[in-house]
């Protein structure tokens, strides 16, 4: 059964309620920015994602208030001021961050409501988060204001000037490494969600070459009822059937002749687990041999 709604129909609320939770996780832009008078404000927003590399352009938006339409101070002061600071958050600062979020009164600085610890910035006036594992110094290009009732967001364009890393989440190489990292992502409701652990898996992209595709694998493996769409997935991925060498060897494994002597179901469950282990063409070449 499909429930259906028309953004028309339903309160700016509950619309707002399922758009949030169905499009997520999203990335947190915390945003610090100052106003012509040189007062700091920090704030997050999770309508956020860079757009571009070359020129490099980063875009958040605040939005106007749901209950009045007023503007967020950080939209207030790039106008006066088009300048920000992206800090990026990550699992040990999520708390102050959400802090952060609070709608204290314009000129409150929310560095020390949160308790971050303020640092000069080298080409833009705002300052940065000095807990942030990235810092990215922006000039904001333009702002694009979608609409000016109430919920409406605004479009913030910011070019990116200078990046700042603490060399405590670069790998061997230099680069960041995303387990050390350790970041959050905004979830609906009150949820979060933390990109560590077993919630971080890699899967291979088929950027250079082309896949075979799921209609290309065997018709007994497309309408398995162990393999799963991720399976398929991965499977489809390489860039060609197995050869009969390839089967040979696999079949004259003694783990291959146990299951092939049982069931299909047996069968593809091997297979199953020696996707989990990225043996992916070992998994295909098994495949291919009960077909």
């Amino acid at each position: 059964m499909i429930k259906t709604i028309d953004p028309n129909n339903v309160p700016q609320q509950q619309l707002h309620a399922y758009l949030l939770s169905a499009v997520a996780p999203r990335p947190i832009c915390f945003a610090s920015t100052v106003d012509k008078e040189g007062n700091v404000n920090l704030s997050p927003f999770s309508y956020f994602n860079i757009f571009s590399i070359n020129p490099p352009i980063m875009i958040f938006s605040p939005n106007r208030s749901g209950r009045d339409g007023s503007l967020k101070h950080t939209h207030e002061n790039v106008l006066e001021v088009p300048e920000v600071v992206i800090n990026i958050v990550n699992y040990p600062m999520v708390e102050q961050m959400s802090l952060a979020s609070t709608s204290y009164d314009k000129g409150v600085n929310e560095f020390k409501k949160s308790g971050f610890t303020q640092i000069e910035s080298t080409k833009v006036k705002p300052p940065r988060v000095a807990e942030a594992p990235v810092a990215i110094e922006c000039s904001v290009t333009e702002v694009i204001e979608l609409a000016d009732t109430p919920g409406a967001g605004n479009l913030i364009l910011a070019k990116v000037e200078l990046v700042h890393m603490n060399t405590d989440y670069l790998d061997a190489d230099g680069n960041l490494d995303t387990q050390k990292l350790d970041l959050v992502g905004r979830m609906g409701g009150n949820w979060y969600t933390r990109s560590s652990g077993d919630s971080l898996f890699e899967i291979p992209k088929p950027i250079r070459n082309k896949g075979i595709g799921v209609d290309q694998l065997p018709i007994a493996v497309r309408e398995s009822n162990v393999l799963t769409g991720n399976n398929l997935g991965r499977l489809g991925n390489l860039e060609s059937l197995p050869s009969k060498e390839a089967m040979d060897a696999i079949a004259a494994l003694p783990e291959v002749g146990e299951v092939m002597a049982d069931s299909t179901v047996k069968v593809h469950q091997l297979a199953q687990r020696w996707l989990q282990e990225g043996k992916t063409e070992d998994a295909l070449a098994l495949l291919c041999i009960n077909t």
